[in-house]
């Protein structure tokens, strides 16, 4: 019974000391960040941001087309359908407005993201740890986080906003425009009652959850990225443990910020 108190307190202690230290590097992070915004200068550091924002945000917007116009038009013909019998057909925009404005749109924008960059980051920062580049920078007397982590915490952060603002447009009147084909609306009238159902605290919710969202998945994928020491082994194993740790936060962050908005 001692022992197993033993483990459950060394644990505890461990779990402790690993949040300190996650809490140092962020806001690490955030200071270096500040810098990197005031100094103003086009190096490399701006190179690596643009070449993020290109990969994380540019090259995702096919996925993110489809997924958005598919949950759109799905809600629209549906909705419309159904909603009229029981004499609640203007209820398909405020379901339109929860579903993809409020939750879906950044929550499964952040999965993408999670999925594609949160890997990618880890697994690049893991192999740069492998091959002692990150003890060539210091060496130099240069800041790993300034020069490697910054850049990519700006580019997954704006990405994400960027992306979410482009799955709204697309699920919101780019699924209108395919709907025509399928169950024909008219344009003056959808336009009206969907933006007349559209709220400024909607917008808010889904513009603070997807800097939150870009917070964490590039907090995390660097986070863990850095916790590879010296074996090759390791970066399949932090790279799984940076997407799942991402996944639970951003859910568990969704879930905190609809509270604050909505109840």
């Amino acid at each position: 019974m001692s022992r197993i108190l033993e483990q459950i307190g060394n644990r505890i202690l461990v779990g402790i000391s690993q949040a300190f230290y996650a809490a140092g590097y962020f806001w690490e992070i955030l200071i270096e960040t500040g810098r990197f915004i005031r100094k103003r200068q086009f190096g490399y550091g701006y190179r690596v941001l643009v070449m993020q924002i290109l990969f994380t945000g540019v090259e995702a917007l096919g996925v993110i087309a489809i997924i958005s116009l598919a949950l759109g038009v799905v809600i629209i013909v549906q909705g419309s359908s159904i909603l009229p019998q029981f004499g609640q057909g203007k209820l398909v925009y405020a379901i339109l407005i929860t579903i993809i404005t409020r939750e879906l749109g950044p929550i499964l924008t952040a999965f993408i993201i999670i999925a594609r960059s949160g890997t990618a980051i880890a697994t690049e920062l893991g192999n740069a740890i492998v091959s002692h580049e990150i003890e060539a920078y210091i060496s130099f007397g240069i800041n790993p986080i300034a020069y490697l982590i910054v850049p990519r915490f700006l580019g997954v952060t704006i990405s994400l906003v960027l992306l979410n603002l482009y799955f709204n447009l697309f699920g919101l009147l780019g699924s209108f425009l395919v709907t025509q084909f399928i169950y024909p609306l008219q344009m003056q009238e959808y336009l009206y009652n969907l933006l007349n159902t559209l709220k400024t605290q909607d917008v808010l919710s889904s513009l603070v959850k997807s800097i939150t969202f870009g917070i964490i998945i590039s907090t995390t994928a660097t986070y863990y990225g850095f916790k590879v020491e010296r074996s090759t082994t390791e970066i399949p194993q932090v790279a799984i443990k940076a997407v799942g740790r991402s996944f639970i936060l951003c859910i568990l962050a969704d879930a905190m910020i609809t509270l604050v908005y909505y109840v």
